[in-house]
């Protein structure tokens, strides 16, 4: 076990506690205690947004060694390295299974180099990032006739606008921290999330309609500050190593049965659930066909 000198890391989020990325960054960091006993130091700022910071800091403040480690949507560094749009494809896999096969193989490892070259990261893990749908407080969704003239809330990529353009809604990027305002002033109308985000930040009490669409399956990139992994020992990184497949593990696992008892919640609640028996997945499907071929082959699948 690592005794001196003493090995200080720093990790950022941006969720609430109970959420499964902020449990899985408690799963490493209790992990990296076991492997390197008392020389390490972690300090672990759950979500940066409580200090008044963008979620999307998170990203400049690991590159800037402001923090060592940090998770974020791969979806917010498509404009730095194109090739991770492979993880913004809409209606993709049919089931996480496929994801993870996906990026975990010799895709993910290309990704991996893609990111390094383009940037000061190196990717720790692909962490499962959910199935997102869409939420409403105006009607159910069950056709894109459903979705025109709606303002909706996406994250800030070009591809993601393009589709929900597409559908007929209107695409407002907003940051997350200022997510669960946007929605309960009703600044927008409709919002794209995994169900977890929409039960964690309460945006269920305002949007009572609720389409299981699965338009995207989100990835998190777990990043590390590229020049600070390479300063420290070997046994070091190889603990960081294996403490991130341990908690890439339990993350999965909790994202799954996370999926299961927030629609619970939601169901509870009286959320109106819109599955699909009742919306036209052939049609959304349709509509964003050739974007999805374009974008297939931008990423060097078509």
């Amino acid at each position: 076990m690592l005794t001196m000198p003493e090995i200080s890391l720093r990790l950022g989020g941006y969720q609430p506690a109970r959420s499964v990325h902020t449990r899985a960054m408690h799963v490493f960091a209790d992990a990296i205690r076991r492997r390197l006993g008392k020389g390490v130091e972690i300090r672990y700022a759950e979500n940066v947004t409580a200090a008044g910071r963008n979620a999307a800091d998170l990203l400049p403040m690991t590159e800037g060694h402001e923090l060592d480690i940090c998770y974020f949507a791969s979806s917010y560094l498509t404009a730095r390295v194109p090739s991770l749009e492979v993880f913004d494809l809409p209606f993709p896999v049919a089931d996480r299974s496929a994801s993870y096969a996906f990026a975990d193989g010799a895709t993910g490892r290309k990704l991996a180099g893609d990111v390094a070259a383009a940037t000061g990261f190196s990717v720790l893990a692909y962490w499962d990032n959910g199935f997102r749908h869409i939420s409403n407080g105006r009607h159910p969704i069950m056709h894109p006739r459903d979705c025109r003239g709606l303002k909706i809330r996406t994250l800030d990529n070009a591809l993601h606008q393009r589709v929900f353009r597409r559908l007929g809604f209107e695409p407002m990027a907003i940051d997350v921290k200022e997510l669960a305002a946007a929605v309960s002033e009703r600044r927008v109308d409709a919002q794209e999330n995994p169900l977890t985000n929409l039960v964690n930040f309460s945006l269920h009490k305002t949007h009572r309609f609720v389409t299981l669409t699965g338009h995207f399956f989100g990835v998190a990139l777990v990043l590390c500050n590229r020049a600070r992994l390479a300063q420290w020992p070997d046994d070091v990184r190889a603990a960081i190593v294996d403490a991130m497949t341990e908690a890439t593990t339990a993350q999965r696992r909790d994202a799954a049965e996370d999926d299961e008892l927030c629609l619970a919640t939601l169901l509870a609640d009286g959320v109106d659930i819109v599955r699909a028996d009742r919306f036209d997945r052939a049609a959304f499907v349709d509509a964003v066909a050739d974007i999805r071929t374009e974008a297939a082959r931008a990423a060097g699948l078509a």
